[in-house]
């Protein structure tokens, strides 16, 4: 965007096109941009953009423009998400139903069940939260990372929590819930893992105090009887531990991108799986 002959000429703004016929504007220039000269820029370019057939805008504002937001709004667009880094604002140009894509609408955790030899279940009691001065000795939990997956998650909030080291064997139960972070949909998945040690090392900063406790005794906390979902959750965990429950195991494979991803299966089916990767290779 440059001044030229003392006036100001109106450049289109740099767009990649999508696979929806729609554009994505990246604004990360490192360089400050009037709020005037960008607003006159992005008419210009909607006027483009309408006569092309084209559909959604997106706009990438980066927080370095957030100067920008303004003009943006008048425009027309409006907020679809935000990240620490940068705003994406969105537009719909066609006088046609809005079918642009909603933000995420979920939020991930995990709940860790692991449990020794003894039949002691690995459980902890939280400074804060909702379960802070209730007395009640839950599972290891946590929200999973961006990026992150629900096996990796479990191992690394266990560790985190308790010190203890863990390898993920299979997800025994989840469930949904709604009008939960931020009004975000929540998906929380219940995770065995096998301890590789057993001496503890408390989190400090979240967790008050952490032991081994024999299964039934957690099952049988006044909190887990009154409550129904915990209550379902320590009935399957009892199951487990008495080997009357399968749960869904996960298999790493690769997308047809060529990218690495995790199949979460129900473990009765792991030899045929095994049996067909090793008839692939050969």
């Amino acid at each position: 965007m440059e001044e030229d002959d003392s006036r100001m000429s109106i450049e289109l703004l740099s767009a990649e096109e999508d696979k929806h016929g729609g554009v994505t504007v990246n604004i990360d220039d490192p360089h400050p941009i009037h709020p005037l000269l960008f607003a006159s820029s992005l008419k210009a370019s909607l006027s483009n953009w309408t006569q092309q057939g084209k559909k959604g805008v997106w706009i990438k504002l980066h927080i370095q423009h957030s100067n920008l937001v303004d003009s943006a709004v008048m425009a027309g667009f409006r907020y679809h998400h935000a990240e620490p880094h940068y705003l994406m604002l969105v537009y719909w140009i066609p006088d046609t139903p809005d079918s642009l894509p909603a933000n995420a609408s979920h939020r991930v955790g995990v709940g860790a069940f692991v449990m020794n030899t003894k039949r002691e279940l690995l459980v902890v009691q939280e400074k804060g939260g909702k379960f802070k001065g209730t007395g009640v000795w839950k599972m290891p939990t946590g929200a999973v990372n961006e990026g992150e997956d629900i096996c990796a998650a479990a191992i690394r909030e266990v560790k985190e929590e308790t010190g203890v080291e863990t390898e993920f064997v299979e997800i025994l139960a989840f469930r949904q819930s709604h009008k939960s972070f931020f009004e975000k949909s929540d998906l929380f998945f219940v995770c065995m893992l096998q301890p590789h040690s057993f001496d503890i090392q408390s989190q400090d900063s979240e967790i008050l105090a952490c032991q081994w406790m024999p299964i039934e005794e957690y099952a049988h906390q006044d909190f887990m009887q009154k409550n129904q979902l915990f209550h379902y959750i320590a009935k399957i965990c009892l199951s487990k531990s008495d080997g009357e429950y399968t749960g869904i195991s996960s298999l790493l494979t690769t997308t047809s991108s060529g990218k690495k991803t995790y199949l979460y299966y129900n473990n009765g089916y792991n030899l045929h799986l095994s049996a067909s990767k090793e008839e692939e290779a050969n």
